[in-house]
C-alpha cells in the first residue's frame, strides 16, 4: 500500500513553490483579454457542488457559450439538457462553481471561479433565444477568480490532433442504457432515433 499525502503542508513540500507566472495569471475581474477568450469559446464544463456531492457538466453552443456583461459578471444560458438539472439544483443550494471554457484548436484553458444565481425572468431569457426559442434559465456568474490554466494537459492529450479511440468501436449510449436496465430499454432504437430527437430539440 502506498503512502498518501494528507497534509496541504507535505503536499506544498513536495511540489515546491510555483513560478512567477502561474501566480501572477490570476485575476479579480475579467480583463479585456480574458474576456476576448470567454467570449470566443463555444463549450465549457461547469463544476458545483451541493448536499449529495459534486457535478460537472458540459455547456455548449453555436456562437459563445457564455456573455461577459461587465468584468465581474458572466452569463450562462441553459439550453436544452436531459432536465436532470443537476448542475442547477447544486447552485440553488451552494452557489460556488467553477467554469473551464475550452476553444477548439487551442491548448490555452480558461478557467472563472464565482458564485452563480439563476434566473428565469422572461425578458432575460429573451435576449438570449436561438432559433426563435428562449432558454428555460439563465445562469449570472458572479466572477471571484480569472486565469489561464497551462496548455500542457490539452497538448499531452493531442486534444484537437484526432488520434484516439475510435468511438465507433465503443459502447454506445444506447448499449450502456440496454444494459443498465437490463435490456428494459432497447439501445439500438434508443440511438436510432437520437440523431432526430436531438436535432428536434436542440434549443
Amino acid at each position: 500500500m502506498p503512502h498518501f499525502i494528507a497534509t496541504e503542508s507535505e503536499l506544498a513540500a513536495h511540489y515546491g513553490t510555483p513560478a512567477k507566472p502561474a501566480t501572477v495569471k490570476v485575476s479579480t475581474r475579467i480583463t479585456p483579454e480574458y474576456r476576448a477568450w470567454i467570449e470566443a469559446s463555444p463549450f465549457c464544463a461547469v463544476a458545483s457542488v451541493g448536499p449529495e456531492g459534486l457535478d460537472c457538466s458540459p455547456r455548449g453552443d453555436d456562437g459563445p457559450v457564455a456573455s461577459v456583461i461587465d468584468e465581474a459578471t458572466i452569463v450562462l444560458p441553459d439550453r436544452n439538457g436531459n432536465n436532470r438539472i443537476d448542475t442547477l439544483r447544486n447552485i440553488v443550494r451552494d452557489p460556488r462553481v467553477s467554469l473551464m471554457f475550452l476553444i477548439p484548436g487551442s491548448g490555452t484553458v480558461i478557467r472563472v471561479i464565482g458564485k452563480a444565481r439563476i434566473t428565469a425572468d422572461a425578458d432575460v431569457c429573451a435576449e438570449f433565444a436561438r432559433n426563435g426559442k428562449a432558454p428555460r434559465t439563465v445562469v449570472f456568474v458572479g466572477v471571484d477568480e480569472v486565469y489561464f490554466q497551462c496548455a500542457r494537459a490539452v497538448m499531452r492529450a493531442q486534444l484537437w490532433s484526432g488520434g484516439h479511440a475510435d468511438p465507433a468501436a465503443l459502447p454506445t449510449p444506447g448499449a450502456i442504457l440496454e444494459a443498465l436496465t437490463q435490456r428494459g430499454i432497447d439501445g439500438a432504437v434508443y440511438d436510432s432515433e437520437w440523431p432526430a430527437r436531438a436535432k428536434s430539440s436542440l434549443w
